[in-house]
């Protein structure tokens, strides 16, 4: 394979899963009426997945700081795998949940009020303030996340490691504010 050919199909995959999370955002297409019984749980489940992320990310760096190839791959590899799976796990929620949850929307109307917006306070600014980059930075370092396991499957270590050095800080930031936002608005769900 070309590294044009790679670089397209990454591109291609970083848009779909960018489109398909911006029209189910949107609501652009019609969930279930009534969710599946299984539904509340999926944040949990997607934060337990960052969560384990988080700590796979680590160890990975831990162990090719000590030189272990095989068992940085292998993780890696894990970590991968679980992301995806949160990654449909967090479609899967977007599509079958049609509203949306507010931070500080404590009757769970969907309407933040001013009352509401004033109990809040500052902590809805933080909120925020770890959402919009956690947002951001999760769109922009899918491909680099796709590039790096690229590069590191097909042992082109020079590249992998040029790569790394911007998709490891960025996916574990990702990875680690994915578990504070869920923290910050498991008190707003209302199922």
């Amino acid at each position: 394979m070309t590294d044009k050919f790679i670089f397209r199909f990454v591109a291609g995959i970083t848009i779909f899963v960018i489109a398909v999370v911006v029209v189910l955002n949107r609501h652009l297409i019609p969930g279930p009426a009534t969710p599946p019984a299984f539904t509340p749980y999926l944040p949990l489940i997607n934060a337990v997945l960052n969560g384990t992320c988080s700590l796979l990310l680590l160890l990975s760096l831990y162990f090719i700081k000590q030189g272990n190839i095989a068992l940085h791959k292998r993780i890696n590899i894990l970590t991968f795998c679980l992301s995806s799976l949160f990654l449909v796990s967090y479609i899967l929620f977007h599509y079958l949940m049609r509203n949306d949850t507010l931070y500080g929307d404590a009757n769970g109307d969907g309407v933040l009020s001013a009352a509401e917006k004033a109990t809040a306070g500052t902590s809805r600014s933080i909120y925020l303030a770890i959402l919009v980059p956690h947002i951001v930075l999760a769109a922009g370092v899918l491909p680099l996340i796709l590039l790096s396991f690229y590069r590191g499957l097909q042992m082109q270590v020079e590249k992998h490691k040029k790569l790394v050095r911007w998709t490891f800080p960025l996916w574990l930031f990702v990875t680690i504010s994915g578990v504070v936002v869920y923290l910050m608005i498991k008190p707003y769900y209302h199922f």
